[in-house]
């Protein structure tokens, strides 16, 4: 014959509360039944799962064994009967969101973090984009939020967040820190330049030929790394890059003009805030609220 669930969760109780008395109280039974149960549980499984030492339940070693492989599963099942209750609650079992690459780490993540712990029960699907590919994106409105880099036409429909720092830097042993300062934009060129792009415009037939020898890459990652091997110089995000700077692998470059850009990050939302559900109108506020961390 075999255990049931219902039994495994029984002798969890009597662990975890130490007694059998406290753990029916628990489960709203009588300290007889549950003590039936285990010692039905523990005849089936041919194994004594239990034993007591003084006033207290007490795992043996065949019990801790078993339990340890139990626990995942109790933990499961508990999980998927607290999604069950969320959802009859009518919360929602997903959220989708867009987010720049070049938006803070920490933030994103302090945010989402305050989100779990408000809301375990729903998912949180993050897509992340360049900002070359914020236009499209927001057009096709198939995300609840989005954190992004509009064009100009279009940054008066979002709220802005928050400016991101852009500097021009370079590894510290490349030639163009030997140059006499400030560099101009004809000996930049002589360079290569570091660009982060999307897929579809790295890939694009009709790319525009510039003088300047351009590499692009397609993360912020690699980007850095690559300017942080000395392949050539790029604008990085200042945030992303500041042990780096700190330590003195990368550098600034003393440019003419030019040496820091912001770009700003804005927040749209798929519908008027006034018609958020609970759980997007939480979300939005731990974003706008993670800027002031």
């Amino acid at each position: 014959m075999k255990t049931t669930l219902e039994q495994w969760q029984l002798l969890q109780a009597v662990v975890s509360y130490g007694s059998f008395a406290r753990a029916a109280e628990a489960f709203n039974r009588s300290q007889s039944s549950l003590s039936y149960q285990l010692t039905l549980m523990q005849e089936r499984l041919g194994v004594t799962l239990l034993t007591i030492v003084g006033r207290r339940a007490e795992l043996t070693a065949s019990g801790q064994q078993l339990l340890a492989q139990a626990l995942p599963l109790l933990q499961g099942f508990e999980a998927l009967e607290n999604r069950s209750r969320a959802l009859k609650r009518g919360e929602r079992a997903r959220l989708d969101l867009v987010v720049d690459s070049i938006f803070p780490k920490d933030r994103l993540f302090s945010a989402l973090r305050c989100f779990q712990q408000a809301y375990p029960s729903t998912q949180i699907h993050l897509t992340e984009v360049l900002r070359s590919e914020s236009c499209t994106v927001l057009q096709q409105r198939q995300a609840d939020v989005y954190i992004i880099t509009p064009s100009a036409e279009m940054m008066r429909q979002g709220k802005l967040l928050l400016e991101v720092n852009f500097v021009a830097v370079v590894r510290h042993s490349h030639p163009l820190l030997d140059l006499p300062a400030p560099l101009s934009q004809d000996v930049l060129m002589r360079y290569p330049l570091i660009e982060i792009v999307s897929r579809e415009q790295q890939q694009l037939p009709y790319r525009q030929i510039t003088a300047s020898e351009n590499w692009t890459f397609t993360t912020i990652e690699t980007a850095i790394e690559a300017v942080s091997q000395g392949v050539g110089y790029g604008w990085l995000p200042e945030e992303r890059i500041k042990n780096q700077l700190a330590c003195g692998e990368l550098k600034l470059l003393p440019l003419r003009q030019g040496m820091r850009r912001a770009t700003p990050v804005y927040l749209f939302l798929n519908q008027d805030e006034e018609q958020l559900d609970d759980e997007t109108a939480l979300l939005v506020k731990y974003i706008q609220d993670a800027e002031l961390v």
